[in-house]
């Protein structure tokens, strides 16, 4: 092989993403004994969340990151293989799939599990705050903020309704804009008047807190926000650029479309998890890694069957 040729992996199937969906995929398809490849960059989201405390079967909590080591070692223990590489271009030739990174991967099927990246809002000093005291789901971590003081970081709709929905953990919920003009109608302004929820419009200069807690909000006017916990509304990018380079069909917000099995619109090409419409949670995004995994057993099989080639134990 000369110095500049890149080695070449292969595998039956390749799952590019090692989130909860890709766990649980890796998972169905090794103890299907289909020869499973991971390829990830360590980089799930769940390893933002300190505490996860909605998950199934863990009554106390366990650590995002925690749970992702769980699922590696499950998946590993079945026989799923795992590389970290960071795949920057996928395109199809004779109904592989070839996939390149530092090495060179080829497939019959792929699962793109590449999940979505939550923008945090662009306040001094907020990193370390990520996943303790800055939220980005209610759903989540409402629970852990109850009765407690809450800001939500937004100006639209979807920012006056979020606060509204918050009421239901906590009677003091404000929403803070950061210099720009709320842009909600009047039908939101109206529920935030009837209801009580103050807005404060002024630039966000930094962040008061002690280790992972924020206390306050330090305002433009010097006015301090004294806050427990802030949720921000400020959107998700979708890691779909081997989706756009396959020619998938995206929806309007950058999501791939899939069907009920998880199969996109390019034969062969499976998505599962938050860069899908499907709710951003860690038990769905499990769960439709699952469906996504069973449906390409089933192709597999099929494909088998029909070229007089099925696969028997030794």
């Amino acid at each position: 092989m000369s110095p500049t040729r890149k080695s070449s992996v292969d595998a039956e199937v390749i799952i590019v993403g090692a989130g909860l969906a890709g766990l649980s995929a890796a998972i169905y398809l090794a103890r299907a004994r289909v020869d499973t490849l991971v390829i990830h960059g360590g980089r799930s989201m769940a390893r933002w969340e300190p505490d996860v405390e909605n998950y199934l079967g863990f009554p106390k909590g366990i650590p995002g990151d925690e749970l992702l080591k769980r699922g590696k070692r499950q998946a590993q223990s079945f026989g799923a293989r795992f590389v970290r590489d960071q795949i920057s271009a996928a395109r199809t030739r004779n109904h592989r799939f070839i996939l390149r990174g530092r090495k060179i991967y080829h497939c019959r099927r792929l699962l793109l599990a590449t999940g979505a990246f939550h923008v945090p809002p662009d306040i001094p000093g907020v990193q370390p705050c990520l996943g303790h005291s800055m939220f980005f789901c209610k759903d989540c971590d409402g629970f852990k903020v109850r009765d407690r003081r809450i800001a939500i970081y937004g100006w639209t709709n979807e920012a006056a309704e979020y606060a509204l929905a918050m009421l239901a953990f906590s009677a003091d919920v404000t929403i803070v804009t950061d210099g720009r003009k709320p842009r909600w109608n009047g039908r939101h302004s109206r529920w935030l008047k009837q209801y009580g929820v103050p807005c404060h419009t002024s630039t966000i200069q930094r962040i008061l807190r002690r280790r992972s807690q924020i206390l306050a909000l330090v305002l433009k006017n010097q006015q301090k926000l004294p806050l427990d916990g802030l949720f921000t509304t400020r959107g998700d990018r979708f890691v779909n650029e081997l989706a756009r380079g396959l020619n998938a069909r995206l929806d309007k917000t950058g999501q791939i479309v899939v069907d009920g099995d998880m199969r996109t619109s390019v034969k062969g090409l499976y998505a599962a998890g938050c860069v899908t419409g499907a709710n951003c949670q860690m038990i769905i995004s499990a769960g439709h890694g699952a469906i996504a995994a069973q449906a390409i057993n089933r192709e597999l099989f099929e494909q088998s069957l029909a070229e007089n080639r099925l696969r028997k134990a030794p």
